[in-house]
């Protein structure tokens, strides 16, 4: 069967050789680009299927338009945060953001994007202590990871519960902020994206190949 597709991250494709695949530079959620604008997102459809008459794989493109509607939306990889990291510093900080959170799960009939590690949010500091105990380069105390989770995944799993709390806070408390301006926030003034960026590099360095694979992408 002959497949074409759209990814998100291009250094993914790279890694993985699919036999053809559009890289985009849409935000996640937004792989054909802004919403409400079909004429835009059939441009990018054409351009994937497209794909389908190169003779050859595997096929890496990356979609060009000079109507580009979506704006790439800021990475940790592109910010400089000059906190001063402490674990006190990003509880403290996590802390002052719960009457938001709250509100956050009252607004929303207590839907929230924060679960993913297997705690509840009401043991954040325990989470927090976690990514410090492994950038740090202490034992890290694995009693928190289900056993069915590899450490990996557990690491990556802990930093999306993470985001989702700092970004349902922020768009409880700052409803007119879109995700570019929230993004750009946690990773360049708090304390919890100077927290992951540092443990991103910490990963790299780590032999195992699975976490040391999962650095790419934690940051983002």
């Amino acid at each position: 069967m002959t497949t074409t597709g759209i990814v998100l991250i291009e250094e993914h494709a790279q890694r993985v050789k699919p036999p053809r695949m559009l890289a985009v530079p849409f935000n996640f959620g937004k792989a054909l680009g802004k919403p409400g604008d079909p004429e835009f997102q059939q441009t990018v459809l054409n351009a994937t299927f497209d794909l389908l008459n190169r003779d050859s794989s595997p096929v890496l493109e990356q979609f060009e338009s000079e109507t580009n509607p979506d704006q790439a939306i800021v990475q940790g990889t592109q910010v400089t945060n000059s906190i001063k990291l402490s674990k006190r510093l990003v509880l403290e900080e996590a802390d002052s953001l719960k009457p938001y959170y709250t509100q956050w799960l009252e607004g929303n009939a207590g839907r929230t994007a924060f679960g993913l590690s297997g705690l509840e949010a009401v043991r954040f500091n325990e989470l927090i202590g976690f990514l410090e105990g492994y950038t740090g380069g202490n034992a890290v105390d694995t009693t928190l990871k289900p056993p069915e989770t590899s450490l990996a995944n557990f690491i990556r799993y802990c930093v999306d519960d993470i985001k989702a709390y700092y970004y349902e806070s922020m768009m409880a408390r700052s409803k007119d902020d879109n995700d570019h301006k929230i993004h750009e926030w946690f990773w360049s003034e708090t304390a919890a994206g100077a927290l992951v960026m540092r443990l991103a590099e910490k990963m790299k360095e780590d032999e195992d190949d699975e976490i040391k694979g999962m650095s790419f992408g934690i940051a983002r």
